[in-house]
């Protein structure tokens, strides 16, 4: 396996010691993207918020910022992850705010119309299969909830070239962000907005759940 593979593997699952590092990086290398997506959504005082695949956690950390009477989630499968996050939030998990939780996102573990708004950052790229995925994260919104997924590596960007070896590299999901929106779509998400900066190769995607969605069936 060659050293760049390694290094995916590490951002698909963080493991050891150089899982905890990666979980690290991810905090300062992801921050900026996430701020700038943020600014997409509406994150209001007392909402529920999960962020899937939370990586070291600093997503969470913005958003108890911000839904400051509110409760903020982080789910992701790594243990690694899960300790690095843990740490990051530690005075947020002290206080109740914040809870760092293991779990899929395939099979979140939460019922039915828990969240006001569910993230992922740098992380639907990994998920085993996207649109019953993306359908599995619209159960667990509320009517009125909103999915947004950011990321760096899609077809079209400036930096086409460089997210391809990626892709390449760690057996990434890869799409256009119209590709994007369409799989929102067909995941049963009624309402799709979809943004770009360009310059920076950022994208985000977000589905809303509205009263008529319902769930998409692939075609």
């Amino acid at each position: 396996m060659s050293i760049m593979s390694k290094l995916v593997k590490q951002c698909r699952k963080p493991t050891g010691w150089l899982g905890r590092a990666a979980a690290w990086g991810m905090n300062r290398g992801h921050s900026e993207m996430t701020d700038w997506g943020l600014e997409h959504i509406f994150v209001g005082r007392e909402n529920t918020v999960l962020d899937v695949g939370c990586g070291g956690g600093e997503t969470v950390r913005k958003l108890a910022k911000m839904a400051t009477d509110g409760r903020v989630h982080g789910m992701d499968f790594s243990e690694e992850s899960i300790a690095v996050a843990r740490w990051t939030n530690r005075r947020a998990i002290r206080s109740g705010q914040v809870e760092i939780e293991h779990g899929t996102v395939s099979h979140l573990p939460f019922p039915d119309g828990t969240f006001d708004l569910v993230t992922a950052v740098e992380t639907h790229y990994f998920w085993p299969d996207l649109v019953p995925d993306m359908r599995e994260i619209l159960r667990v919104l509320k009517p009125g909830g909103a999915l947004a997924v950011m990321g760096e590596a899609y077809k079209g960007s400036k930096y086409d070239e460089r997210n391809r070896k990626w892709v390449a590299w760690g057996d990434m999901a890869f799409h256009t962000i119209g590709e994007f929106g369409d799989l929102l779509s067909r995941a049963g998400y009624a309402a799709v907005h979809l943004f770009e900066e360009y310059e920076k190769g950022w994208m985000c995607g977000i589905g809303e759940k509205t009263s008529q969605s319902v769930p998409g069936r692939d075609q």
